[in-house]
């Protein structure tokens, strides 16, 4: 039976996707510096949204014009050549990048800076807060410490800074999963739209999400050159990517209007990708050895609602004859929580 082969491809590409994000974050803190990691990573997960809306423009073509297993083979052989520009065009850090000029090489070492470490009976490091050096000292400094030391697994997943991202991420994800995977069922059942119009306006809301995150990473960037604090920042665009969400869904509940409801959703999906500035860019804040261990962590808990979250909302219409308020209810719970929980327990200063 195919059934098994076709289970056993997802979950190959599952594992192949579950390790892009922290690699993603891990480059990212290697690479690029503090007041431009907000719209660097606002940009790389974008292109998440960007490939959403081309691959629902592109594939229903590719399958009028040769058939269903045209979409794989096509998105398939694009990942080959992606990973051929990837193995040889890249380096884990600017001093591994063998096509990077000694000028930039420079520039990327120099604007990483100086680093602050806040002494924290969990933190990895054990620098005080005035002990400052370049990071390529720092590194030089500790590298026969991190290459002999295991990764510090107890303090990263007992402090209550990585905490606060773990359940912000949870939160992002719930409204993420659910609605964008039952968006398309709401437009058809309860705004009347026919399934081929349902999918024209199923790229809305990625389209606003693309858009968003950019304008997000921007601001943050901005208030941080402005010499807000990496905290504030942090707190201030997530606290938009959780309250803004959860405002237009409620506004969503209580219209009837077609369009209007179209609006609203994509307004709410839209500044939820604010968390790109927020919550997605705090793992390099709190520990950027660790960058990439501290996503991996949160991004297995933030899974879980594409694995509960969206069987339970098929569970809540079948049980309610479609009732949407009590889902977008239940997603603006989450919001609200995470709100609650990162403003009080979230950080931008450096604990691993």
């Amino acid at each position: 039976s195919p059934l098994p082969i076709l289970l056993l491809a997802r979950v190959l590409l599952g594992i192949g996707e579950g390790v892009a994000m922290p690699a993603m974050n891990q480059m990212v803190s290697s690479w690029v510096p503090k007041q431009e990691r907000s719209r660097s990573l606002s940009a790389i997960y974008s292109g998440m949204y960007m490939g959403s809306v081309l691959g629902l423009l592109l594939c229903p073509q590719l399958i009028i014009a040769f058939g269903w297993p045209s979409v794989f083979y096509s998105f398939g052989s694009l990942g080959f050549v992606w990973w051929a520009l990837w193995q040889f065009g890249i380096g884990s850090s600017p001093e591994n990048c063998p096509g990077i000029s000694e000028s930039e090489k420079s520039y990327i070492l120099k604007s990483i800076g100086t680093v602050s470490v806040k002494k924290d009976k969990t933190s990895a490091t054990g620098l005080k807060s005035e002990d400052k050096q370049t990071e390529e000292e720092y590194y030089d400094k500790t590298a026969s410490f991190q290459a002999e030391t295991k990764i510090p697994w107890k303090a990263l997943l007992s402090h209550p800074a990585a905490w606060a991202i773990n359940i912000a991420h949870f939160c992002v994800t719930y409204g993420y999963f659910v609605l964008l995977t039952w968006l398309p069922t709401y437009f058809s059942t309860q705004l009347g739209f026919d399934l081929s119009t349902s999918s024209f306006f199923a790229i809305i809301p990625w389209l606003a999400m693309f858009v968003c995150a950019n304008i997000g990473g921007n601001i943050a960037d901005f208030l941080l050159k402005k010499k807000m604090s990496i905290t504030k920042v942090r707190k201030l665009m997530q606290t938009i990517g959780f309250l803004g969400p959860a405002l237009f869904l409620g506004l969503v509940a209580t219209t009837t209007h077609a369009n209007l409801a179209v609006l609203f959703m994509s307004c709410a999906l839209g500044l939820s990708s604010f968390s790109q500035s927020g919550v997605y860019s705090n793992h390099a804040d709190i520990g950027p050895q660790y960058s990439g261990v501290l996503l991996g962590i949160s991004n297995t808990i933030a899974a879980l609602p594409g694995i509960f979250g969206v069987a339970l909302t098929g569970f809540i219409l079948d049980a309610t004859a479609n009732n949407w308020s009590i889902v977008f209810g239940i997603a603006i719970a989450f919001y609200l929580l995470g709100t609650v929980v990162y403003n009080l327990f979230a950080t931008g200063e450096r604990v691993f």
